[in-house]
C-alpha cells in the first residue's frame, strides 16, 4: 500500500528532475559552444565526462548486488551503436542551433523529436498514425513555420523553412527520434527480466561507444578540440554529470509510469528554457517565437497523449 501511494509522486519528481538536468546540460553546452569549443567539441564534452561516471556507477551496482552482466541478442550492438551515432549527430545539430538562434528556440526545435517520432515509428516499426495524430503533427509544423521565419532588414518576413536554424532543429529532432527507437530496440535485445539492468546496461554501452568514436573522430579531424575540452573540464564535468543524471531520471520515471505521462510532464523543460533565456542569457524572445513554441508544445503534448 505504501509503494502504491509513493510511486506516482516518485515518477513525477523523477520527470521534473530529468527535465531540470536536461535544461542545465543544454545551458552548459551553450556556454561551452559560445567559448573556444567547436560544436563537435561541445558535443564531445557530454559523452566523455559521462563515461567514467557511468563506469563507476555500474561497478558499484554490480558490487552491491547479486546481479551479473546480462546476455545479449545478436542485434544489440547494431541498435546501440546506431542509436549512439544518431544521438551524437542530434546533439551536434542542437548546438549549431544555439549558435544561430536563441536558447529557448533551440530547445523547442529540438522538441520536434516528439512529433517526428510518429513518422520514425511508422517507417521503422510500422506504427500507424491516426487522423487526430496527423492533425497534431500539422499543428506542430505550423509552429515550426513561425519559428523559422526571419525578419529582413526592411522589416518583412523571409519565408525560411529552409534556413539553417530550422533545418538543424528539425534534423536534430529526427535524429533524436531515430536514436530513441534504436535504444528501445537495443534494450529489447538484452536478456534480463530486470528493467533497470536492461536500460542501464544499454546506457553503459552507448556512452562508452560514443566516447570512443568521438575521441577517434576529433583526434583525426579536430585534434586541438580534445585539449580544449580538457581545459574546460570543470564545466565539461557538469555537462557529463547532468547528462547522466538526466538519463537516469528519465529511466526511473519510465520505469514507474506510462511513457506518455512522463513525456507530457517533461514538457516543463520548455518553461525552464524560457526562464534561462530571459533571466540568465538576457536574450529577447519575439512574440511570434513564443507563438511557435506554444504551437509545438501543444502539438507534442497532444500527440504523445493520443498515440
Amino acid at each position: 500500500m505504501v509503494n502504491e501511494i509513493m510511486a506516482p509522486d516518485l515518477w513525477i519528481i523523477a520527470t521534473l528532475c530529468a527535465a531540470t538536468f536536461q535544461t542545465i546540460r543544454f545551458t552548459l553546452q551553450k556556454i561551452l559552444a559560445d567559448g573556444n569549443l567547436s560544436p563537435l567539441g561541445a558535443t564531445y564534452s557530454r559523452f566523455i565526462f559521462a563515461a567514467p561516471l557511468i563506469l563507476l556507477f555500474s561497478m558499484f551496482f554490480l558490487a552491491a548486488t547479486d546481479v551479473s552482466l546480462p546476455n545479449l541478442e545478436s542485434q544489440f550492438l547494431l541498435f546501440a551503436i546506431s542509436g549512439g551515432l544518431a544521438q551524437i549527430l542530434a546533439t551536434f545539430c542542437v548546438i549549431l542551433v544555439f549558435k544561430s538562434r536563441n536558447f529557448a528556440v533551440g530547445i523547442t526545435l529540438k522538441k520536434t523529436e516528439v512529433i517526428l517520432t510518429a513518422f520514425v515509428g511508422l517507417i521503422l516499426i510500422g506504427e500507424g498514425v491516426s487522423t487526430v495524430s496527423m492533425s497534431l503533427i500539422c499543428l506542430g509544423g505550423l509552429g515550426v513555420f513561425f519559428l523559422s521565419k526571419k525578419v529582413s532588414a526592411v522589416g518583412r518576413f523571409n519565408l525560411s523553412l529552409l534556413n539553417k536554424s530550422a533545418g538543424y532543429g528539425l534534423l536534430s529532432g529526427l535524429l533524436f527520434a531515430i536514436s530513441a527507437v534504436c535504444y528501445r530496440s537495443a534494450t529489447l535485445n538484452v536478456v534480463s527480466d530486470l528493467v533497470y539492468l536492461r536500460s542501464g546496461f544499454t546506457l553503459l554501452i552507448v556512452i562508452l561507444s560514443q566516447s570512443f568514436l568521438m575521441t577517434i573522430w576529433l583526434a583525426l579531424f579536430e585534434p586541438g578540440q580534445i585539449k580544449l575540452v580538457w581545459l574546460e573540464r570543470k564545466k565539461g564535468f557538469w555537462v557529463g554529470a547532468t547528462s547522466l543524471g538526466g538519463s537516469f531520471c528519465w529511466f526511473t520515471a519510465f520505469t514507474l509510469q506510462n511513457a506518455a505521462y512522463v513525456k507530457a510532464v517533461g514538457q516543463i523543460e520548455l518553461i525552464f528554457s524560457l526562464l534561462i533565456t530571459t533571466l540568465f542569457f538576457k536574450e529577447r524572445i519575439l512574440n511570434r517565437e513564443i507563438l511557435g513554441m506554444l504551437l509545438i508544445g501543444i502539438s507534442a503534448l497532444g500527440l504523445i497523449l493520443v498515440v
